[in-house]
């Protein structure tokens, strides 16, 4: 698995991003994350049970992300078509505010280290990216549990300080200072 201090991959993906079909697709590649934060947040499949629950939590937090120029993005290996019938069908993301990239061709996530080797499918991993394409947080659980994306935004937060965070740490609470 691509883990902390190693450049993200390049790559380039078509994405969803409305419900109607002349507004629906976009283009995101590497090129578009330089000089903000980015926040990859892999899942299995389309039409499952927890993965909705997390990517819609995920969206209730988007403008937290968006106010600290942090850009979100959904990855899995369904198509963008299924993508866009998920989207449509399922409520929690009629409004979903961010992108939800195809990796049909599985390119980026082997390239990261996150297609689970059995299913060929993406595990659920989550990416923090830097502005200049660093990998600052990498993390894979088991496929039965959730994120917590208030815990994605709180570690987001403590990159973004530059500092020493300490355990529990919070956006406006002290950091470390070292003598």
């Amino acid at each position: 698995m691509l883990t902390l201090g190693h450049a993200f991959p390049d790559f380039r993906l078509r994405g969803v991003v409305a419900n109607e079909l002349d507004d629906a697709f976009i283009d995101v590649s590497s090129n578009d994350l330089q000089g903000a934060w980015s926040v990859f947040v892999f899942y299995p499949k389309d039409f499952t049970f927890v993965c909705p629950t997390e990517l819609a939590g995920f969206g209730r937090l988007e403008a937290d992300f968006r106010e600290r120029d942090t850009r979100l993005f959904g990855v899995s290996t369904d198509s963008e078509f299924v993508h866009l019938a998920w989207r449509r069908s399922e409520e929690s993301l009629n409004e979903l505010p961010y992108p939800l990239l195809s990796d049909i061709r599985r390119d980026l996530s082997e390239a990261l280290g996150v297609l689970d080797p059995d299913e060929k499918v993406c595990m659920r991993a989550t990416y923090i990216i830097d502005p200049d394409g660093i990998v600052r947080f990498a993390a894979v659980q088991d496929g039965s549990v959730g994120r917590n994306p208030d815990e994605i935004l709180r570690v987001l937060d403590a990159l973004q300080t530059g500092e020493l965070c300490p355990c529990n740490w919070n956006r406006g609470e002290e950091t470390i200072q070292v003598a």
